[in-house]
């Protein structure tokens, strides 16, 4: 969790955190894989991130939440859906302490592969 350590694979980045937060990492990744399966994995800005046509969202643990980030346009459509939540232009926390929601994660991957798939 160190923000100055590199990660070479998102396997790697996700075994530093404790093991509840890594469950929640991974099925994050699951839920995003599901929804882009043609996308790449890789670590770009040192968090895990999805790559289709340029970056299609990226993730990431913290001390108290989980992290997505898919874009300042997808947290303004989804900006209802995100009340609850600590959001910023392109950045919506989760905290770890209450559920997550894993079917708006998909929706919002859903969103940004039509979005990256149609903007070519």
């Amino acid at each position: 969790m160190d923000g100055a350590t590199k990660y070479s694979t998102i396997d790697e980045y996700i075994s530093v955190f404790p093991k509840e937060v890594q469950i929640i990492l991974q099925k994050i990744r699951t839920t995003i894989h599901k929804e882009a399966p043609t996308a790449t994995e890789a670590i770009s800005y040192g968090i895990p991130t999805f790559k289709l046509q340029g970056n299609l969202i990226h993730f990431g643990g913290f001390k108290d939440h989980v992290s997505l980030f898919p874009g300042s346009e997808a947290v303004e459509v989804f900006a209802k859906d995100l009340q609850k939540y600590t959001v910023s232009k392109g950045t919506i926390q989760f905290p770890l302490d209450k559920p997550i929601p894993y079917e708006l994660v998909k929706r919002i991957t859903k969103f940004r592969v039509e979005k990256s798939t149609s903007n070519k």
